[in-house]
């Protein structure tokens, strides 16, 4: 009954904060800018389009609005291709599912398991920029170390920052006196041993939640969302351990390189007085 006597000049003011909270909540992107997020081109995506790999965008008019959803398939897509699929082979699997299982959860799964880590949006600089952020330690050394870490990524003029947090952490760590080479040696260091922590826990996840179904055997529909819950659950609990472990590791190291000079300097302002 309210909704027939609600005036109809409310109507279009809720319509748009609604929409204005569904742009915030999801992404959409152009023809353009899905292929390139996703790592494909337009001529694939179309290509996915035409044998049915792939759902049709959202129409705008004239324009076709892609989703999260989709850009989850398509990355699902590159993913089976990566580990040797065919697209016919992709496709008999994407039908299998579509058949026999809800497509809601098929989804679901896809997001969990493609969906990057971090949902940190890259930022772009001019080496101009970047000089003047570092100064004399953005020497052609660091800059070459930088792009082999993939810290940062030529595109075009401009140099790409998959992850900007961790240019604006380097640049208070040089502004401390810490050579920006040295600490990309560190980032190094750092990548392989997390890199090799986070192929085992994963490695954990797949022997005892997805063996049964390594082999290509389809799990049954029910347990579909519970596999999709466990791979999001695994997030939260990835990031807590590694910042505990961290903390504990950072607490060890200033106790052990930073006590004794910190004893030393109180010391000396005790030798002071009785040097006069």
């Amino acid at each position: 009954m309210k909704k027939t006597s609600r005036p109809s000049a409310a109507k279009p003011a809720k319509k748009t904060a609604r929409s204005s909270k569904a742009n915030t909540d999801r992404k959409e992107y152009s023809i353009d800018e899905f292929a390139r997020v996703g790592d494909s081109t337009v001529r694939n995506v179309r290509a996915y389009q035409d044998r049915g790999l792939l759902p049709p965008p959202e129409r705008r008019g004239r324009s076709g609005i892609y989703t999260e959803a989709h850009l989850a398939r398509l990355r699902l897509i590159g993913q089976l291709l990566n580990r040797g699929y065919t697209l016919g082979n992709i496709g008999e699997l994407i039908n299998a599912w579509e058949k026999g299982q809800d497509l809601r959860d098929l989804l679901g799964l896809e997001r969990a398991l493609t969906t990057p880590w971090a949902e940190e949006l890259p930022a772009y600089f001019s080496m101009a920029e970047l000089l003047k952020m570092f100064g004399k330690s953005a020497t052609p050394e660091a800059i070459r170390k930088a792009l082999e870490l993939e810290v940062l990524q030529m595109e075009g003029l401009r140099l790409r920052a998959p992850r900007p947090q961790f240019i604006h952490a380097g640049v208070q760590l040089v502004q401390m006196g810490i050579p920006l080479t040295e600490l990309l040696d560190i980032v190094r260091m750092l990548r392989g041993n997390v890199e090799r922590v986070a192929n085992e826990l994963v490695q954990l996840i797949v022997k005892h939640v997805f063996a049964p179904y390594s082999k290509g055997d389809l799990p049954p529909a029910k347990e579909v969302p519970k596999l999709a819950d466990s791979v999001w659950k695994l997030r939260p609990l990835a990031d807590m351990a590694v910042e505990t472990e961290v903390a504990r590791a950072m607490d060890k190291a200033i106790n052990q390189y930073l006590g004794d000079l910190l004893g030393h300097m109180f010391e000396h302002l005790h030798e002071k007085p009785s040097k006069k």
